[in-house]
């Protein structure tokens, strides 16, 4: 699975409709190819088409496929919204953005490693007694919590196990801002030159 941002930086409207033929053109290559797409697109100010929008390309594929997509975009035609404007050169920037975040699964107690230690604090005389503090280790992601508050370890166990869950769930969405941060960034580093590829017309052929 690959997925790219189009984006239309700062450009005026025809930027926008040249994005959404960018769009229209990069699915039915990609359906021609035997590659499912979805879509997703950003706000529609004014009916002519999106700021932005993600494309996910599906597929083993998928990857050869975007490669020569990603960069500028340039579609070369006379305004559709300005005729008399000498403007005449519109462009849009594709990025590949990073893998999403997977949604967390359910914790399991095998997907973590236990220490059992003896702690002080509050209650600590009976804890020195009974080693009921736990340390416990996210194996697959290095995530550490300690959890001393009961007296009975297994009570502690199933307190750290709530604890790792919580804060892979906080590195998920850490991961979501930035990988939403890069592509604001993406944004705003639209390159007008050197285009990957270039079309004509209100056809948008390839040129």
């Amino acid at each position: 699975m690959i997925r790219l941002l189009l984006t239309s930086g700062r450009g005026p409207a025809e930027c926008r409709i040249a994005l959404a033929k960018a769009v229209a053109t990069l699915t039915a290559e990609a359906t021609s190819l035997g590659l499912d797409t979805d879509c997703v697109n950003g706000p529609n100010p004014d009916g002519h088409g999106p700021a932005s929008a993600i494309t996910v390309i599906h597929g083993d594929a998928a990857a050869a496929f975007a490669r020569p997509w990603i960069g500028s975009i340039q579609w070369v035609a006379q305004s559709p919204l300005r005729p008399h404007h000498k403007r005449k050169n519109w462009f849009i920037g594709v990025f590949e953005l990073p893998a999403p975040p997977e949604a967390p699964k359910a914790l399991a107690a095998h997907d973590v490693r236990f220490e059992a230690f003896r702690a002080g604090g509050p209650g600590g005389q009976h804890q020195n007694k009974t080693g009921s503090a736990v340390r416990a280790t996210h194996i697959a992601t290095g995530l550490s919590v300690v959890a001393r508050e009961e007296r009975a370890q297994h009570r502690n166990k199933a307190l750290a196990l709530e604890r790792i869950a919580a804060l892979i769930r906080l590195q998920g969405e850490l991961e979501a801002i930035t990988a939403r941060n890069d592509a604001h960034a993406a944004h705003d580093r639209l390159e007008r030159g050197s285009p990957v590829k270039r079309f004509k017309g209100s056809a948008f052929q390839a040129s």
